[in-house]
């Protein structure tokens, strides 16, 4: 059997989380050594999933080999991750042309801890939420009120990421 083959096999065994039969076939060695070997074709073509599995069973063992190795930078790279991933997820359902997707997305975000804001029948505030437009009322208790959301806000744990665009009530001066 050639090298190649017995680091594929072994690979797959890793990942399956099974320990190889027989310990004298495993090939060692750094992943740089055998570059643009028959062995590297089948990494290509390998699921993203298999990829995953073998990255997190390398970080379990503390062999994490590209990438950040302090606990604090490894940290703060799955905190930048997150944030990119969230700020996609808020494209993507600004973008969404079914209200079902929509509603996956925002449902996905508020489980993570991301929530949608519409401010709708609150006072407006200009801290927290953007004037699109104004909207005329005779009533003198709604001056100030949100009458509609635009485009919806999003909170990340209580931080603003983006504010509400909002329509808000203004009483009609007297003519």
């Amino acid at each position: 059997m050639s090298a190649w083959f017995r680091r594929r096999e072994d690979r797959r065994e890793a990942v399956d989380g099974k320990a190889a039969e027989n310990p004298t076939e495993r090939v060692e060695g750094n992943a740089g050594e055998n570059a643009g070997s028959a062995g590297n074709v089948g990494e290509r073509n390998a699921s993203p999933v298999r990829g995953v599995e073998r990255e997190v069973r390398d970080m379990r063992r503390g062999e994490v080999v590209d990438g950040p190795t302090d606990q604090n930078e490894l940290v703060n790279q799955a905190l930048a991750e997150r944030r990119a991933l969230v700020r996609l997820c808020v494209y993507a359902w600004d973008r969404a042309r079914s209200a079902g997707v929509a509603e996956r997305i925002e449902e996905g975000l508020a489980g993570i801890g991301v929530a949608a804001v519409r401010p709708d029948g609150e006072r407006f505030d200009p801290a927290h939420h953007e004037a699109g437009g104004t909207t005329p009322t005779d009533d003198p208790a709604l001056d100030g009120v949100i009458a509609e959301t635009e485009v919806v806000g999003f909170l990340d744990r209580g931080q603003l990421l983006r504010a509400p665009v909002v329509t808000v009530y203004r009483a009609r001066t007297g003519s």
